[in-house]
This record gives structure tokens, C-alpha cells and sequence, in this order.
């Protein structure tokens, strides 16, 4: 009777590795799966924001293009509009260089 027992018992000890090989198996799988759809998320979440942000480094882009044009072509007209008197100023250069202030 107590090799019946013994028997039983490395019966039920062999069951219960078996149940906790599976319960590993599955954990393990459930770990993989996890980790890909993790994986996926990440990556399109990733792409969106990426995308997101490109959209609006080009949209600053244009409007500081347009912002410099501006300001240039202002700066530009305000050059223009001053009148250089290029006798007086000749005759400055002249006046120093020759050191005769």
C-alpha cells in the first residue's frame, strides 16, 4: 500500500509539473503577443506624432520664409529710399585718406 501512495503522489507531482510547463508556455506566449502589439502601438503612435510634428516644422518654415521675404524686401526699400549723395561722400573718402580732415 505505501508504493500505491508513492505512486499516487509522483503521479500528482508529475501532473502538477506538467500544469506549471503549461501555465509557463502560456505566460510566455501571452508575454510574446504583449510585447508585439506594444510593439505596433509604439511604432504607429511613433509614425503619428512624427508626421504631426514634420507638418508643423514645415508650416513654421514657410511662414518664416515668407516673414524674411518680407523683411527684406522692406529693408530693401528703405535703402532705396535714401538719398546718397555720392559727390559729398566721394569727397569725404578723399578727404581721409589723404588725412585732410
Amino acid at each position: 500500500m505505501d508504493n500505491d501512495v508513492l505512486d499516487y503522489l509522483l503521479k500528482i507531482e508529475s501532473e502538477a509539473a506538467a500544469l506549471v510547463d503549461d501555465a509557463k508556455a502560456e505566460a510566455e506566449n501571452k508575454i510574446i503577443d504583449a510585447e508585439k502589439k506594444n510593439r505596433i502601438l509604439y511604432e504607429e503612435t511613433y509614425r503619428k506624432e512624427a508626421e504631426k510634428l514634420e507638418t508643423e516644422i514645415n508650416k513654421l518654415k514657410k511662414n518664416l520664409k515668407k516673414q524674411y521675404k518680407k523683411e527684406l524686401e522692406k529693408h530693401i526699400e528703405n535703402i532705396s529710399a535714401v538719398n546718397v549723395n555720392t559727390e559729398k561722400f566721394s569727397a569725404l573718402l578723399s578727404s581721409l585718406v589723404a588725412g585732410d580732415e
